[in-house]
């Protein structure tokens, strides 16, 4: 198989640089290739990413910033693997955790999982951070009763022909729990495996707010209720 790595960048020139470098340092049970998609950066992002030179990596480049959700639509609509996972440039995830993340898939027992974060003092951003995201996914398994841990973690991998399907339309962080929403929908449960993680603060760069988590619950109880498709 080949996994296709989706990494959407925006503004990272402090990061981005170390943050592809241990993307291709990893030891990976199978072929990948590693999609990045500046999004309209105005620093220096699109500088480091015209010098790299390895041919696991293509960039592409948005005009203009189109949010996190248009930049791994962008990504998954050129992908060539048969599996893709998002990981962000911003060294919060470490790709170290990828082939742990694979293991349930090449073992046979998922198509799709899930990267479950631990929050401790050293990776909580804050208090009302970690209680915002648990917020949301407990709002998840409320409404399609399920039981997940971790709602909003960047490290999704499944098929790539099944994200397509999903039609996702939200073009910012909404992507996360729209994802989620219509994969619970079709009752596909991810399989979770724990991971490590490290949030960075506001003065680090970090973009998600509050109105992202409202955002969130928004588009849960969209899809919870959102008539299907007819029949043709």
């Amino acid at each position: 198989m080949k996994l296709s790595i989706l990494m959407p960048v925006y503004n990272e020139e402090a990061r981005l640089a170390n943050a592809l470098k241990q993307a291709l340092a990893v030891d990976y049970p199978c072929e990948i290739e590693l999609v990045v998609v500046d999004d309209g950066s105005s620093d220096g992002t699109g500088e480091i990413l015209s010098a790299v030179d390895d041919t696991r990596v293509r960039v592409i480049t948005h005009a203009k910033n189109a949010g996190k959700g248009a930049a791994i639509k962008t990504a998954v609509d050129s992908a060539e693997g048969e599996f893709m996972v998002i990981l962000d440039a911003d060294l919060e995830y470490d790709p170290q955790d990828i082939p742990r993340l694979l293991q349930p898939v090449l073992d046979g027992h998922a198509e799709v999982v899930y990267g479950n974060r631990t929050f401790g003092s050293h990776s909580a951003y804050s208090f009302w951070y970690v209680m915002g995201n648990k917020g949301v996914t407990t709002a998840a398994n409320v409404l399609y009763n399920s039981y997940i841990g971790d709602l909003e973690t960047c490290f999704k991998l499944m098929p790539v022909e099944l994200y397509r399907s999903l039609a996702i339309k939200s073009r910012g962080f909404g992507m996360e729990a729209e994802v989620t929403g219509k994969l619970l929908r079709q009752r596909i449960r991810p399989y979770e495996v724990p991971i490590s993680y490290r949030a960075r603060g506001r003065e680090e760069g970090k973009k998600i707010t509050w109105k992202d988590g409202v955002e969130a619950i928004w588009i849960l109880a969209r899809e919870r209720v959102r008539k299907p498709k007819a029949a043709r």
